[in-house]
Order: C-alpha cells, then structure tokens, then sequence
C-alpha cells in the first residue's frame, strides 16, 4: 500500500502492535463480556494505527485501550478508503460489516468478530475485534474437521448474500472456534454469492439451522431488538432483499446449487 487516506492526526502511524486477544466465547475477551469488548471497540482509545499492505480498500491494524486499562487489537476499515464498485453503493462496505454481525447474533450463530461503526483516525468505519488465529489454517485445510461450522456459515452467506467468501476470510482461533471475517460485499439486492463453501450445495440444510432462520423472523419482520439498527445500515430495498431470501431458505430448505452462485477470486 503506497498511499493511505489524507486524513491527518493518525496516531503512531506504523507503530508495533501488541499481541491481539485471544476470545475464549462468543464475543468476549478471555472472560470478558461481550458488551465490555462492543464498548472497547466503540469507545476505546485509538493509541496505534499500522495499515494492513494488500487488499483492495484500506484496512489498518489499530490498538484500543479504554481508561480501566482494558486493551485489544481490532481491524479498522474506514470508508474513504473504500474503493468505488459499479455494484454497491459507495461508501457502505462498512456499514455492511457492522450488518453481518447483528444478523450473526440474532442467529446465535456468533462467528462474525464483535464490529463496531466509529470515528478513527481517517474518518468513520468499521472497526473488528482481531481475533488471534492460526496463520497457516484456512477453509480448505480445516473443513473436514469443522463440516457444522461451514454447514451454518454456507447458510449464512446466502442470508446474507456475500459476494466474497474465500477460504482465508474463514479463520481458526486457537481455541477451535472458526470466525468469519471481511464481509463488506454483503446484503446487495441482486443475487451475489459468491463462495468457496459448495461442498453442501444441493444438499438438505440441518433442522436446527433451519430452526434458527426460522426464529429470526421474530426480530427481521419488522426489525426489532439488536436488528433495529439494521434501517441505519441498509438501504429499505436490501432489508426486503433479506427478508425475501429468508423465506427461500425456508421453502427450499436445500442449499444453493453450484450453478445458482460463483467462486470468488482469489480463492484465498
């Protein structure tokens, strides 16, 4: 990356970074809760900025610390640095990682990192817990060991039509929990998906799964609880677009066929 966003004021610019926190459940820090780390997230003190050199749009690795002393290391995103696409609108990729996390939680499927929308040193963005993870690990070396976790992520994707699932956005803590990560290029109102999780295509989705899509539309229909904030992130057409591709998965109940989607490139 050769040049960064010309927003002035970033702190420690290419400063080293701590080790990241390594999250032992759902959303938490060790044992910290999940409300604690969103807050950590939100209103944290940004005390280093290093950018992330590959990628498409700007990412950087910053330092949080809150005034108890409580630290982590996120990703930060901001939305200037966002490349224009002819087929999202400009200057959402953020919003939409902040989208995927509440519609994770309201699953309670919690494998999206705890995400936040907030000021940074270059502006607004999505900021994301970084997770700690296995470098050499990714979907291809992991999924026969993990076939439940990608059965609900592969679901997932098309909820929430992702257009760039590859395999290194899938990641191992080393706890064994998989995350999900990089789901800027998500909720388009077009059919979009685009994945390297088709060994379930064609194949029966799991009752349970199937249980929880169906509960959602407890708080999807209209948007109630943590899913309210869902009207300031997306357009009223991508919310129809969601709820329309809930009741598929419903009346379906069979994953995406190969031909019904694509294969992101690069594969990692």
């Amino acid at each position: 990356m050769e040049t960064k966003p010309s927003r002035k004021g970033a702190p420690n610019e290419g400063a080293a970074a701590s080790p990241a926190a390594t999250p032992q459940r759902a959303g938490g820090i060790g044992g910290t809760s999940q409300e604690a780390v969103l807050g950590l997230l939100q209103e944290g003190q940004i005390t280093s900025c290093s950018a992330i050199p590959r990628g498409t749009n700007y990412t950087f690795r910053v330092s949080l610390r809150a005034q108890d002393g409580a630290s982590c290391e996120a990703i930060y995103k901001p939305r200037d640095g966002e490349n224009p696409l002819w087929d999202f609108p400009q200057g959402t990729l953020h919003l939409r990682e902040r989208a995927t996390y509440l519609l994770a939680e309201a699953l309670g499927w919690c494998f999206v990192p705890p995400t936040v929308v907030r000021e940074g040193p270059y502006g607004p963005g999505s900021v994301q817990l970084h997770i700690k993870h296995e470098p050499d690990c990714h979907y291809f070396t992991i999924r026969e060991q993990h076939i439940p976790d990608f059965q609900r992520m592969a679901l997932f994707d098309w909820l929430a039509n992702n257009a760039d699932r590859k395999a290194g956005h899938c990641l191992l803590s080393p706890d064994g929990k998989v995350w999900g990560i990089d789901h800027g290029l998500t909720f388009n109102v077009a059919p979009k998906l685009r994945t390297v999780i088709w060994d379930v295509a064609g194949q029966p989705v799991p009752a349970l799964l199937l249980a929880d899509v169906e509960r959602l539309g407890d708080v999807l229909s209209p948007l109630q609880g943590p899913l309210v904030e869902l009207s300031k992130l997306l357009s009223n057409h991508e919310l129809s677009a969601l709820r329309k591709r809930r009741e598929t998965i419903l009346s379906r109940r069979c994953y995406p066929e190969t031909h019904e989607g694509g294969v992101p490139w690069p594969w990692l």
